[in-house]
């Protein structure tokens, strides 16, 4: 039996379909629209842009940024990752549209409807696209796990439990307590 192959969806293609929300991303030319996050997941996001903050008002190495801001990776892997950080040194990679290339860092705070993007060919295009470090927060058991992707794109260089103080090797001096990473708005 013969079978159609369906395009691809470009990046081309994603760039001109009207802007969102619903949000899309383009994964391995696939087109991928996930239900907004839940709150706790905001939270999370929230409280690391916070911490990066804080680190990059004494130390102003580079830019964080927050999803929804088009990453083009590829011509058919346009993504938004929840944080990532630019150095200072890439700078030219951002500009009016999103960001052209890889960030130095990508923090995905996992959902149940894109973990396995996340943990899949997300992570394997951020290492083949030079993104440096990846870390993927799980809400659920409230980890994170630190990818060195130059060095090692399939195992975590190391994983942080709830009570765990954890640094980057990107931001020299930064540290964070998982525990301010995972405080919830809707805890009393």
């Amino acid at each position: 039996m013969l079978q159609a192959k369906i395009p691809q969806i470009t990046r081309h293609d994603y760039q001109e379909m009207p802007e969102g929300p619903p949000y899309f991303q383009v994964i391995e030319g696939e087109l991928i629209m996930a239900p907004s996050p839940d709150t706790f997941h905001q939270d999370i996001v929230a409280n690391l842009c916070h911490l990066f903050r804080q680190y990059l008002d004494k130390k102003p190495v580079g830019i964080i940024a927050l999803a929804p801001l088009d990453v083009f990776f590829s011509y058919v892997n346009v993504y938004q990752p929840d944080v990532i950080f630019v150095s200072n040194a890439r700078r030219s990679i951002l500009t009016k549209r999103g960001v052209e290339g890889a960030p130095d860092l990508v923090v995905e705070v996992l959902s149940p409807g894109t973990a396995r993007y996340d943990r899949g060919s997300k992570r394997k295009i951020y290492a083949r696209t030079g993104v440096k470090e990846l870390w993927i927060v799980d809400p659920e058991t409230k980890s994170l796990q630190a990818y060195e992707l130059t060095k090692n794109a399939e195992t975590p260089a190391a994983t942080h439990g709830p009570d765990s103080i954890f640094k980057s090797s990107l931001l020299p001096g930064l540290r964070i307590r998982a525990q301010a990473v995972f405080k919830s708005s809707l805890q009393k």
